[in-house]
């Protein structure tokens, strides 16, 4: 499935709120947040020399967020920081005064976030980052995860501390009932996805998320004229073409989401001109990405930003992981975990079916970011055919 953004809000400016939240001066608080983080460090972008000679590109560069703040994310950025920002609010208001990053150590500020419980439905990396940063402020907090989430990943959610509650059916399942739940207890729901009359959290998650923009942008030897993005509910897609929309203006990148073919909801966004429910059938490997609706803040900037939607197939997803893991030439190895290389799959199907429709040539310089690296190990060894360990040390070897 390959689709051209044929919506009436096709390049026109983004709502007021959501420029303001993916703008410049978000962007200033989010770096302002990192740079309260023990392990924070930029993740490396990675030039693909190899593999852009192969598909007739200019350069081919990957921001590889398998090193985010030792999550293995790009999820690492939005909870977190989303958590930090609520916990900060609410002491400001406990507290009759203004409170700051720099005060999150502060006895009198963790004595408000000890009487917090944060609370999520996850696929397994947003909730990492969300029980993470409840665990740096000291804050609860309670993880749903559905029945398609590996034991691997609850037990990493849960070695921080918080509150497993497993929920039967899909993600969406788990997003309703996190949000019932906690409505009960009295719980504050930091979600990755947004509906109807609940947008300002999601919005914060996907903020965190233009640290990522700006630092590729940092990183490039020239700003990219593609960027591939893969979506789930959409929030990584709308928060980086969001920020580059903003920064680069009229000279921004043609900008193309991509995702599983059994799990496309921004498709069926974009083909429906609104946000849609889609049946679910198969499970996808691209289990980070298995989405049935959309984010509604996510779509509101991608129909306006996004310029083509398209889907990957289960085999390209697993091609790509094993064409990182054991790269031709001189490109470098990187370990991408099932979602993580989803964007860079859609960009080598693109080459082959769609080259002339996005103006792709041997001038284009393309970004796409590896969103995840084997946060499931195992499933990871059992894709690709070695371990991430393994793949690694073969890194090692080489560069002895």
């Amino acid at each position: 499935m390959f689709l051209l953004n044929s919506n009436a809000l096709h390049r026109r400016p983004l709502d007021p709120v959501d420029a303001e939240t993916l703008g410049n001066a978000g962007a200033d608080t989010v770096e302002r947040f990192l740079a309260h983080r023990d392990n924070h460090l930029a993740t490396p972008l990675h030039a693909l020399p190899t593999l852009a000679g192969e598909l007739g590109l200019g350069a081919v560069h990957i921001k590889d967020e398998g090193f985010r703040l030792g999550l293995g994310s790009f999820k690492a950025l939005g909870g977190a920081y989303a958590v930090f920002r609520l916990v900060l609010e609410e002491a400001s208001r406990s507290l009759g005064r203004p409170v700051d990053v720099a005060d999150l150590n502060r006895f009198d500020v963790r004595a408000v976030a000890a009487g917090m419980t944060v609370a999520c439905a996850t696929d397994g990396n947003h909730g990492r980052s969300v029980a993470q940063g409840a665990q740096l402020v000291g804050a609860k907090a309670a993880i749903f995860v559905h029945a398609g989430v590996s034991e691997a990943r609850i037990a990493a959610i849960a070695r921080y501390g918080a509150e497993m509650i497993r929920v039967d059916g899909n993600y969406d399942d788990s997003v309703r009932q996190a949000a019932e739940v906690s409505a009960e207890q009295g719980w504050t729901v930091v979600s990755d996805t947004s509906w109807l009359g609940y947008e300002r959290i999601p919005g914060l998650v996907m903020q965190g998320y233009t640290a990522i923009v700006r630092e590729a942008l940092g990183q490039l030897p020239q700003p990219p004229t593609h960027v591939f993005v893969q979506a789930g509910v959409g929030g990584i897609a709308a928060a980086v073409a969001g920020h580059l929309a903003i920064v680069l203006g009229d000279a921004r990148p043609t900008f193309i989401v991509v995702e599983p073919a059994r799990a496309a909801c921004v498709v069926a966004a974009a083909r429906a001109g609104h946000v849609v429910k889609v049946a679910h059938d198969q499970p996808t490997v691209m289990a980070m990405l298995e989405c049935y609706e959309a984010s509604q803040v996510a779509w509101r900037v991608l129909a306006r930003v996004a310029d083509a939607f398209m889907t990957v197939d289960e085999e390209e997803a697993v091609a790509v992981m094993r064409r990182l893991a054991r790269p031709a030439g001189n490109d470098p190895v990187i370990v991408a975990g099932e979602s993580g290389g989803v964007g860079l799959a859609g960009l080598i199907r693109t080459t082959a079916d769609h080259k002339s429709a996005l103006g792709l040539d041997d001038k284009s310089r393309v970004l796409v970011i590896n969103t995840e690296g084997a946060t499931d190990p195992h499933r990871y060894t059992e894709l690709v055919g070695q371990s991430p360990a393994d793949v690694l040390a073969g890194k090692l070897k080489a560069e002895a």
